[in-house]
């Protein structure tokens, strides 16, 4: 099944799901997992509310809902950027529960570097040091699809954009994943998608950022309510008009931490 399958909500919604292994790597409680339904069968993540960190910033038991949130964010603005994602139970009781995403072995989006194998066409983020002491860059792909990503993390707040969380799916599209630490009402936007800073939006940005606009005056408010406040909803659609106003792509703030640690 692929993310843009109709009925791929309900599927995920209705099916059986078989816990297989957990994302040793993951912050949070991350378990991969079969699901079934109809005959029909894929791979999910199943992320339950009760695998949760705590953090200090965002309120206790609402990453998974804001992981379904900001699928429905990206839904709103036409884009197929994120996985679709939903809010049910499970093994575990209620959690967040995504389709899961093939990626193309050998073919990352987001990289750490030698200057001298920058990928043709490549945005440079980042000039550092490896572990060795050898000059190394973190830099990311200039595709379009890649520039959406980083133009809805900005609506979405995303306050942990890694480079792992940035897929090239054996289908061909690009997908973000891991998104709950998303849509604060405060600004907190950490990414390594910076290599468009201060450069104007595509139109295909601009388009998904009028399509979300018009979605904020109609039902997605009422979608969103159940996964962020209504503070966070107006903050959303603040950021959405503002990014309209002036739609270029922010720069880092410079007293802040727009990259987060670790990278990847």
């Amino acid at each position: 099944m692929l993310p843009t399958d109709p009925g791929v909500g309900e599927f995920l919604l209705r099916g059986s799901l078989e816990i297989e292994g957990r994302l040793v790597d993951a912050s949070n409680a991350t378990l991969f997992c079969a699901i079934e339904a109809d005959g029909v069968a894929a791979q999910c993540v199943y992320k339950p509310v009760r695998g949760e960190r705590p953090l200090w910033d965002f309120p206790d038991g609402t990453l998974a809902g804001r992981e379904v949130a900001a699928y429905l964010v990206s839904r709103a603005a036409g884009l197929t950027l994120i996985p679709p994602t939903v809010l049910r139970d499970g093994p575990f009781g209620p959690g967040m529960v995504q389709l899961w995403v093939d990626t193309k072995e050998g073919d990352d989006l987001v990289d750490v570097v030698a200057p001298d194998e920058l990928p043709r066409g490549w945005r440079a983020v980042l000039h550092a040091h490896d572990r060795y002491g050898d000059p190394a860059v973190l830099a990311h792909s200039n595709a379009t699809p890649v520039a959406l990503l980083s133009a809805i993390d900005v609506v979405l707040n995303n306050a942990d954009r890694k480079g792992g969380h940035v897929l090239h799916g054996t289908d061909g599209g690009v997908y973000g994943v891991d998104h709950g630490i998303c849509l604060h009402q405060e600004h907190k936007l950490r990414t390594v998608l910076w290599g468009w800073a201060g450069e104007a939006l595509p139109d295909e940005a601009v388009d998904a950022l009028h399509a979300l606009n018009t979605a904020l005056r109609g039902s997605l408010p009422g979608e969103l309510t159940p996964h962020i406040t209504r503070r966070e909803i107006s903050a959303l659609s603040t950021r959405v008009k503002g990014l309209l106003a002036a739609p270029v792509f922010p720069r880092p703030d410079e007293d802040g931490r727009p990259i987060p640690w670790p990278a990847f």
